[in-house]
């Protein structure tokens, strides 16, 4: 078993060697995939896969490597995160979700990350940043208050991050509102068990229910911090370049990663479902080539938005590493990489159901469950492409953009 040094908070032993998680997923598949049914009549990630999530750290792969996390390169987390979606889209959404919180968590105070670490390593929270409930600011920091929906996998958390606007900031001259982060023990709000829904089931994404709840200032940051650059807490404790990364551009990937998993999952069944498949006029439809052609565009939209992940990790990781951070017109690019990319597979598997004949739409048919866990997915938004293109666009052509989303 991994243990904590009380003294020092180091780990000192039973970590996962960097680049072994997404194996360890792949052999997980099987029984990932077949506990996936009863994810969805439970409507939340099952037992028997948070527990395997559990075991192999996988949800820990960017935590800090002083409290036995991976502290790797995003990517680890990414892969793996499409590993578990190929076998079942709404659990790799669990795990890209609650995957990124440890980083987050790594960007707080020494006192944060000991008070929900120090006591479990293995502690996790789970989160909505849509600024929908109400904070406002009291003596030692904040008042929260309200509802605040699609908690992915808070059934099984500790923890929950939320987002807030508890007024304005002035940045260049502009007032502008101020988005923050706020994190609250279990203690402190209540899950209302709302998540009937048609696609994601197994996420368990529910609301989550605060009332006047008090949250100290070191247990906020604001997002503005976050986009641009300013020095974060965590960097005392936590210096390594991991930490330095675009707030934004390390969520958006994650849940990419899960599209571009789940995709890669519902092609594999879409083939495997044709091989022995007849069509109406005679023949087999693996010999049409229409058929052929679609499973050819719908694994290079894949592919491609798969490069475009690996290739944009690179560049993130070796900007910090040399101690910069990207203007914003790359941080921009980046984020419409990662939309896009989910867009673009999507488009494609929606070919690939239109052409999987009318039995598609009975319950029960291999294709369903994943077909709708994608559809839920691309809902969210930091996955349309609309606003990263917008700024791209406006600081290709040299406007100044004040984005917080970058």
């Amino acid at each position: 078993m991994a243990t904590i040094a009380k003294s020092s908070n180091h780990f000192t032993g039973g970590s996962v060697t960097s680049g072994s998680y997404a194996a360890q997923a792949a052999a997980l598949a099987p029984a990932i995939r077949a506990h996936a049914d009863e994810g969805t009549r439970l409507r939340r990630l099952p037992d028997a896969t948070w527990r395997e999530f559990v075991r192999h750290r996988l949800y820990r792969i960017l935590q800090p490597a002083r409290w036995g996390g991976g502290e790797g390169d995003p990517r680890d987390l990414y892969h793996t995160v499409r590993e578990v979606a190929r076998a079942d889209g709404s659990a790799g959404w669990v795990l890209g979700v609650l995957g990124v919180h440890p980083w987050q968590i790594g960007l707080f105070s020494r006192e944060f990350q000991e008070e929900i670490w120090d006591a479990d390593p293995a502690a996790i929270n789970s989160s909505s940043y849509a600024a929908t409930g109400h904070a406002e600011k009291a003596p030692g920091g904040y008042r929260l208050s309200g509802r605040w929906s699609f908690s992915t996998g808070c059934d099984h958390c500790q923890w929950v991050v939320l987002g807030a606007v508890p007024g304005a900031v002035t940045i260049n001259g502009r007032e502008l509102p101020e988005l923050r982060s706020f994190m609250l023990p279990r203690k402190d709000y209540k899950i209302d068990d709302n998540w009937f829904v048609a696609g994601m089931a197994g996420t368990g994404s529910k609301d989550i229910v605060v009332e006047d709840a008090f949250v100290p200032e070191y247990r906020t940051q604001s997002h503005w911090d976050y986009a641009l650059n300013r020095p974060l807490p965590g960097w005392e404790l936590n210096p390594g370049p991991l930490f330095r990364l675009p707030f934004a551009a390390v969520f958006n990937y994650t849940l990419t990663a899960a599209v571009l998993g789940a995709a890669q999952g519902f092609l594999d069944e879409w083939i495997e479902i044709n091989r022995t498949r007849r069509a109406g006029y005679g023949g087999m439809i693996r010999d049409d080539p229409y058929s052929q052609r679609l499973a050819a565009e719908a694994s290079y939209a894949i592919d491609a938005g798969v490069a475009l992940l690996d290739s944009d990790c690179e560049e993130l990781m070796d900007a910090a590493r040399r101690g910069e951070f990207l203007d914003p017109r790359g941080r921009a690019r980046i984020r419409y990489h990662a939309c896009q990319s989910a867009q673009a597979a999507m488009t494609a598997i929606d070919r690939l159901f239109a052409a999987s004949s009318g039995r598609a739409i009975f319950h029960g048919h291999p294709l369903q469950r994943r077909y709708f866990d994608l559809k839920g997915m691309l809902g969210h938004a930091f996955l349309n492409p609309d606003p990263p293109a917008k700024s791209f666009g406006a600081l290709s052509y040299g406007a100044d953009v004040l984005d917080m989303m970058l």
